[in-house]
């Protein structure tokens, strides 16, 4: 992550918990990340020099002006004037991060060879809500690449139980 989707991210994040409205920022990022994910020429338009910061921001307001918290908007508008507009998604994911931090969820990216049962998901969620003391929020990822086992990455940590990293030790110890 680049400093400025940290700097940004952190500092929308204590504005959130200073004003007890982490949910609400929540939704209103959201509903952004939403809106920019099915326009992404709306990133570069408001990135781009050429056309008016008064515009930019004009169209910003008009956009979700009524649907996000005012902060919010201000915050996309911060965004623009400092001609930082393509890292609101890094931003977006970092309070993103914070948010679940404080609500105490994590958010565990789990890759599997095959498609696991809700029985197998709920008892690996349960060993990782274990391990971290967290609620977890599972991403689910399918790679039959792994042959077999699950690749797991959960706040920082890896854990690699495939059977594709088991041979590939296997292979050094007996190249050695």
């Amino acid at each position: 992550m680049r400093e400025t989707e940290r700097e940004y991210g952190e500092a929308l994040f204590a504005l959130a918990l200073e004003t007890q409205q982490i949910d609400r920022f929540r939704e209103g990022l959201t509903l952004v990340r939403e809106a920019l994910l099915e326009q992404p020429d709306y990133v570069e338009f408001l990135a781009s020099p050429a056309i008016p910061l008064s515009e930019r921001c004009a169209a910003l307001e008009e956009a979700f002006g009524r649907h996000c918290p005012e902060y919010v908007v201000s915050f996309l508008k911060l965004l623009c004037e400092g001609g930082k507009a393509r890292a609101v998604f890094g931003c977006i994911d970092h309070f993103e991060r914070l948010a679940k931090a404080a609500d105490n969820r994590a958010v565990a990216e789990i890759t599997s060879a095959v498609a696991l049962d809700d029985k197998q998901k709920a008892a690996l969620c349960a060993k990782l809500g274990r391990l971290t003391g967290k609620q977890i929020d599972p991403i689910y990822h399918l790679d039959p690449t792994l042959i077999g086992g699950v690749h797991i990455e959960v706040e920082g940590h890896t854990i690699d139980g495939s059977v594709r990293r088991r041979l590939g030790e296997l292979k050094e110890v007996m190249s050695e």
